[in-house]
């Protein structure tokens, strides 16, 4: 497959890595209003760099959308009328309304999705596949300041991608909502029944932290997203008292877990949808629906 990737800035660049390194694809073009930017990557991995959107549409199957958020509508826009597979990196637009108008643009059977990195990550397969019934679940998602991000608030940046993966790995059905924060700190509460759901955001940490935390009856479940390692603890098999001091011992068990790079596994199978003409297993729908949840969150905390 001939494949494009518009913006060249950081997403952008590791689409391309991947790309360059994939059997499935011939040739990658690289599209960005900065072109002095597209011309080092193309350098960088022996692409094709062009001139304008138009010419990469003309030679492309399918294409990754890298842009900065305010201009994935217009962007998008025009790809879906040149009929061309498309996945969009995070979130589908800007606004919900921007998000709708987009979904009713786009042609039947054309296969668009949205790029929400960490639904492939390995220790969710792994997670999901442990967990029944939860009591409680904390995902937190901590990143030191950045200059790369301008234009969006840490709901959007980088909670959801724990929205995405609590609504559609974890849970589902009715929840309420309670949350605080900045456009740089957040902390949200979901209650689905009786289970409360904790994710918490931050641009302001000195630690880089991905971290998830569920318990259940019997079970405690860890996971780190950037080590790909789950651990799980079970109930104490021993307490005792030793020099007056408490003592317990824990079944704690590591994961297998099959480490890989989730957006070589992402690209891999939007490849795959494209080419067979399937709908991209993270749907436009499901991309707006996790955008409507931020804006949620962000009324709340009244970014």
């Amino acid at each position: 497959m001939d494949v494009g990737v518009i913006g060249t800035g950081v997403m952008g660049r590791n689409h391309a890595r991947n790309y360059a390194d994939m059997k499935e694809v011939d040739s990658v073009c690289l599209y960005d209003v900065n072109h002095a930017a597209a011309s080092e990557v193309a350098k960088t991995y022996d692409l094709t760099a062009v001139d304008s959107l138009d010419e990469l549409l003309a030679t492309v199957d399918a294409v990754s959308l890298c842009v900065p958020t305010q201009f994935h509508f217009q962007t998008a826009l025009e790809i879906v009328k040149q009929n061309v597979p498309l996945l969009i990196e995070k979130p589908i637009c800007l606004s919900t309304e921007q998000g709708q108008k987009l979904i009713e643009e786009i042609p039947d059977g054309l296969t668009v999705g949205v790029g929400h990195i960490e639904r492939f990550n390995p220790i969710i397969e792994e997670i999901a596949r442990i967990v029944h019934n939860p009591l409680y679940v904390e995902i937190k998602r901590h990143n030191p300041a950045s200059a790369r991000v301008t234009g969006s608030s840490v709901v959007e940046d980088l909670m959801i991608h724990d929205i995405d993966i609590i609504f559609n790995s974890l849970f589902s059905g009715d929840y309420s909502l309670s949350c605080a924060g900045t456009y740089d700190i957040c902390g949200a509460l979901f209650n689905f029944g009786d289970v409360p759901v904790y994710l918490s955001a931050s641009r302001k940490a000195s630690k880089k932290v991905r971290s998830i935390y569920v318990e259940e009856e019997e079970l405690t479940v860890e996971g780190d997203f950037m080590a790909q390692e789950v651990y799980v603890y079970r109930k104490p098999g021993k307490y005792a008292l030793s020099e007056e001091r408490y003592v317990q011992e824990n079944i704690i068990e590591k994961v297998m877990v099959n480490k890989r790079e989730p957006l070589r596994e992402e690209l891999s199978l939007f490849l795959r949808a494209a080419r067979e003409g399937r709908p991209f297993v993270i749907t436009p729908e499901q991309g707006l629906s996790n955008l409507r949840i931020c804006e949620e969150i962000k009324e709340q905390c009244t970014l």
